[in-house]
């Protein structure tokens, strides 16, 4: 089987990338902006090249993990934003229903407003800032091309191995509380989030590529961790793990506000009863949040 990853250096991407890697299956990884390590240079805005790359390749599955997904980025520039999240997943779409392959599209819990969940696939969908719009408008794009087999599969906030902190909201904590240079941080105590392994969500990918009841996978997925924090309680989770003070990490229980503040909303918990009970090998598979970062932080 062939399978084709866009934002393949990304956290998820690149998670997403290994899983593959250790099958039998050929992988091309697709990236706009970092190079290197057999990633291939490719902007998916240019619709002719990626016709020409994918049309060459012809690949069985396609997943989507390229996305602008940082809100307060998304704001500033509304057009980029639209245009990735939302115009290229249409176009991936559109060639899934010629070239015959399967369309991943990640989306997020953030396409919901947060005031009552847990939220099932079919829940009314209701976002609150720019970004979950792109992402919910990006998930209309994918599923409204007749004749094209999509997924919309839905995650919540993630963490796992990284290039760098800062590219997850979750990674870039540990930063905040190694930071014992006297400065105080104020950190959410308002929204409850779900951090969920990309490993976890990779390797769920690749059994769920080889289900052999393909035909069954419905057109919307949630996978995400059990598991609820806020960031400043996911701070004191490092602080514990590293045995570090936290007095300057003070919680905020105060829902953002002011001009500049993004709108998040408060507990999006994502319901995975209907991807478990697919009956996918192995399960969501999912670890444990102190313990797979108490491991990590060993290394």
């Amino acid at each position: 089987m062939k399978v084709l990853i866009t934002g393949a250096s990304g956290v998820l991407g690149s998670a997403v990338r290994e899983a593959f890697k250790s099958t039998p299956h050929q992988v091309l990884a697709l990236s706009n902006t970092r190079t290197g390590d057999g990633l291939v240079p490719l902007d998916l805005a240019n619709t002719q090249e990626v016709d020409k790359v994918l049309t060459e390749f012809n690949p069985n599955w396609v997943i989507h993990c390229a996305a602008e997904r940082r809100p307060d980025v998304a704001e500033k520039n509304p057009e980029g934003v639209q245009k990735l999240n939302v115009d290229v997943s249409g176009h991936l779409a559109s060639l899934a229903k010629s070239l015959k392959y399967t369309l991943v599209y990640v989306s997020t819990d953030y396409v919901f407003d947060g005031t009552s969940p847990p939220y099932t696939p079919s829940a009314r969908t209701n976002p609150l800032q720019l970004y979950g719009r792109t992402k919910r408008d990006g998930e209309q794009a994918v599923l409204s091309v007749n004749g094209a087999k999509a997924i919309v599969l839905r995650v919540p906030v993630l963490y796992g191995p990284a290039p760098k902190n800062s590219d997850s909201a979750v990674n870039i904590l540990l930063d905040v509380v190694q930071d014992q240079s006297g400065k105080q941080y104020k950190m959410d105590h308002y929204a409850t989030r779900y951090p969920t392994n990309v490993v976890d969500i990779a390797n769920f990918l690749v059994r769920l590529s080889d289900f052999k009841q393909s035909t069954a996978i419905p057109p919307i997925l949630h996978y995400s961790a059990a598991e609820p924090f806020t960031k400043y309680e996911i701070c004191l989770v490092f602080a514990k793990i590293l045995n570090l003070p936290h007095g300057h990490i003070v919680p905020d229980s105060e829902a953002p506000k002011g001009d500049s503040a993004t709108t998040r909303p408060r507990d999006c918990q994502l319901y995975t009863k209907e991807t478990e009970d697919l009956g996918v090998e192995g399960g969501l598979g999912l670890t444990l949040f102190e313990e797979w970062w108490s491991e990590y932080l060993k290394k």
